[in-house]
């Protein structure tokens, strides 16, 4: 085998292995720093699981060489890809591919490609604090490296590392903020070149810049928004005072459980007590107020002031009447026929309601007081004059 195809291939070798080892230390330090800086939001902000705030984009622009051309007359069409993963509101990290169009009589489709590791940093969020959502523009500082590859025809690829820094300028688009546009001005540097002989890694007769517009979808998070949600941050004591807040109110709905359940045990038993009230048979007891008699006559023989046994039923009838209704009374009038003298006829009315009295008092017990008997001399009532030789119990409530 050529000893100069040896040394290519050795060449090649060296600088991939080296290559690799930069992307591993890059990729490692922005993990470490992105889980410092996870670790310092988590108390402030939601969406910081790993599947959270991951996005997608296409950019497209052109290319040009930094120095010994002219700007716009050496520039080339280059198109690429990218998946980002945003850390913290401030530090992000991202994969793009980059693919540089050959505009020369070269056979080959692309003259380069880029495949590069890149931390980003929103200045705006670092300066200026994060507001809860992105706001509708920010600036985005790029850094990283990569793996530069050259195209050319037949065998003779070229391998090297780059190096990549650069601005984005980012219109975050919709309500939802789910969209972003970017202006993308980089410098692409590669590290390589003529590094062997010049000794200078940054060297801008091996750099290009690049200009490119790019669109960015960033996926939902888990917090239902596709960024990170702004959350407050308490500090112990207000914890305390939030936590003795929950306990007094645990504490007074637990005295309303036990009100509401007495409550409810009372209402239990009104309502039983409503329902045997509705079921209950209540006996109905009639009462016939029997027509009282306004007035009860008793008849006397010409001369007598005795009451006949035939006239006793009406004496009784009386008697029955107050016996059942206690808070009645009686007035007994005595009357006599027009024979005789003016003080024989008065004392003998007077002598028949007496008469009629003591029947009421002695035999039928009645209280002498609910009795009144009065002698009212002759008597005109009837048209016949015998007749009026009788005694009226009147009944009086």
């Amino acid at each position: 085998m050529n000893k100069q195809y040896i040394s290519n291939d050795l060449a090649d070798k060296t600088l991939h292995l080296k290559l690799m080892n930069m992307i591993k230390s890059i990729i490692l330090l922005a993990f470490i720093l992105g889980g410092f800086t996870v670790a310092n939001a988590q108390s402030v902000v939601e969406g910081t699981k790993l599947t959270d705030n991951w996005s997608v984009g296409v950019n497209a622009g052109g290319v040009t060489p930094l120095t010994h051309s002219a700007f716009f007359k050496g520039m080339r069409p280059t198109f690429g890809v990218g998946v980002s993963k945003q850390l913290t509101p401030i530090f992000g990290l991202g994969f793009q591919g980059m693919g540089y169009i050959n505009t020369t009589s070269s056979k080959t489709a692309f003259d380069a490609s880029d495949v590069s590791v890149l931390g980003k940093v929103n200045l705006m969020n670092l300066f200026a604090s994060y507001t809860g959502e992105p706001r509708l523009f920010e600036v985005e500082a790029v850094a990283g490296m990569g793996w530069l590859h050259y195209y050319v025809n037949g065998d003779g690829d070229q391998n090297s590392w780059s190096t990549r820094l650069g601005l984005n300028f980012n219109f975050n688009l919709g309500e939802s903020k789910a969209w972003t546009l970017g202006i993308k001005p980089a410098i692409v540097y590669d590290m390589q070149g003529t590094y062997p002989e010049t000794k200078s890694r940054f060297n801008a007769n091996n750099a290009g810049f690049e200009l490119t517009a790019g669109l960015t979808y960033h996926f939902k998070t888990s917090n239902g928004t596709h960024h990170f949600a702004k959350v407050r941050v308490y500090n112990q004591a207000e914890i305390d005072g939030l936590n003795s807040s929950i306990n007094a109110l645990r504490a007074d709905v637990n005295n309303k459980d036990g009100e509401i359940s007495n409550a409810n045990q009372r209402i239990n038993g009104l309502q039983e007590e409503l329902e045997a009230c509705r079921t209950k048979v209540v006996p109905v007891e009639t009462v016939v107020k029997t027509a009282r008699v306004p007035e009860s006559i008793i008849t006397f023989r010409q001369g007598k002031s005795s009451v006949d046994a035939s006239q006793l039923p009406n004496v009784e009838r009386v008697a029955s009447y107050l016996k059942k209704y206690a808070d009645s009374k009686v007035v007994i009038k005595g009357y006599a026929s027009p024979e005789g003298s003016v003080e024989v006829n008065a004392r003998i009315a007077a002598a028949r309601a007496e008469a009629v009295k003591t029947i009421l008092v002695n035999k039928y017990k009645i209280s002498a007081s609910r009795i009144t008997a009065e002698g009212q001399g002759v008597g005109d009532m009837f048209t016949e004059p015998d007749w009026n030789r009788v005694s009226i119990c009147t009944i009086e409530d």
